[in-house]
């Protein structure tokens, strides 16, 4: 009689909430399963490609899979215009048109559907980009969280712009066009019945015009990135990344409300981890930060724009460091995950 061992036993890998997060985890998952079945790509991942062929035109794709539907100051169907509007401004792209596809859960209420309906349509609207084309499909209960959203976006860049997340420099001031972590916190307090939500509401809005605003500058406008998930702290490390460059921000001078400062402390986050859908990140030639700073502030979103940075020369490529209130540095990490899923 022989007795053998029995062979090791691998539980399969399998798709996390964090691999969704925009953090870590989404750069594997990226890098190990989508990339290489398409082929891999070159340079940066932005949140919109210039079309191949046509550098004139800019055409972004994200899916909206918020939960609640509904929040103080927004909803899934402005987010999804609001989102895909900014994704194009970041690229520093004026939107064409947008197509918008459903994927509805069985038993949604219609009175539902139609709200949101109706509150895409208006978003859309008071941007100005009509919804050319969509699609809708149901499926069975339980098998969606009752809608999901995505849309595509073409937009016209304008000619002097071409910002890019590998576009910033030594000496390059950082901006930040408002303050942050409203979004998450919002949709985190709404969710779970945390009451934050009576005292702040979702930055959720369009920034394409203020990015027209920033057009006059032309190419001394380096980078331009919407802090979504991942929030500030995600969007810094990609740029630092792509970019080959060392940057520091000032404690002191980032705005994070003090409701959600007092939400983060409860809850114990990180306001530079928690997502925005209503502010920008610029990276501009130091030269022209004055400039910048009184082109976005002449516009409602940008008018608490501040200066929160610089790109330091010679300092360890890729890295981000704050700059604390007692005069400390720290290292600013690329989140690994996202510690508020199914926020966008």
């Amino acid at each position: 009689m022989s007795i053998e061992c029995p062979a090791p036993r691998h539980e399969e890998e399998v798709v996390l909430l964090g691999h969704g997060a925009g953090g870590r985890l989404t750069e594997e998952l990226l890098d190990r399963v989508v990339l290489p079945a398409l082929g891999g790509t070159e340079g940066p991942l932005e949140d919109a490609a210039l079309l191949p062929g046509r550098p004139d035109l800019v055409m972004s794709t994200d899916s909206f899979v918020v939960s609640p539907l509904f929040f103080p100051g927004g909803d899934i169907g402005s987010l999804a215009v609001h989102g895909t509007v900014n994704d194009l401004a970041m690229r520093g792209a004026w939107p064409l048109a947008l197509s918008v596809s459903l994927i509805v859960e069985e038993g949604m209420p219609l009175s539902e559907l139609r709200s949101v309906m109706d509150s895409l349509g208006k978003a859309a609207q008071e941007v100005g980009v009509p919804v050319i084309t969509g699609d809708t499909k149901v499926v069975g209960r339980g098998a969606a969280d009752r809608l999901f959203i995505n849309t595509t976006g073409i937009g016209w860049r304008h000619a002097p712009l071409c910002p890019s997340a590998a576009n910033a420099r030594p000496g390059d001031a950082v901006l930040l066009s408002g303050p942050i972590g409203l979004h998450g916190t919002t949709v985190l307090s709404t969710r779970e019945g945390l009451g934050f939500e009576s005292a702040i509401a979702s930055d959720s809005r369009p920034l394409h015009r203020m990015v027209h605003a920033l057009a006059p500058l032309g190419a001394a406008v380096h980078v331009l990135r919407d802090p979504t998930r991942g929030g500030l702290a995600a969007s810094l490390n990609e740029i630092a990344r792509d970019s080959s460059v060392a940057v520091e921000i000032e404690e002191s001078a980032v705005p994070v409300p003090r409701e959600v400062a007092s939400a983060c402390d409860l809850l114990g986050l990180d306001p530079l981890v928690v997502a925005n859908e209503g502010c920008l990140v610029a990276f501009v030639a130091v030269g022209t930060a004055e400039e910048a700073l009184t082109a976005m502030r002449s516009l409602p979103e940008g008018i608490r724009a501040v200066r929160i940075g610089e790109v330091l020369p010679g300092e360890a490529p890729g890295r981000v460091t704050l700059r604390t209130l007692v005069g400390a540095r720290r290292i600013v990490e690329m989140p690994l995950g996202e510690q508020l899923p199914r926020i966008c």
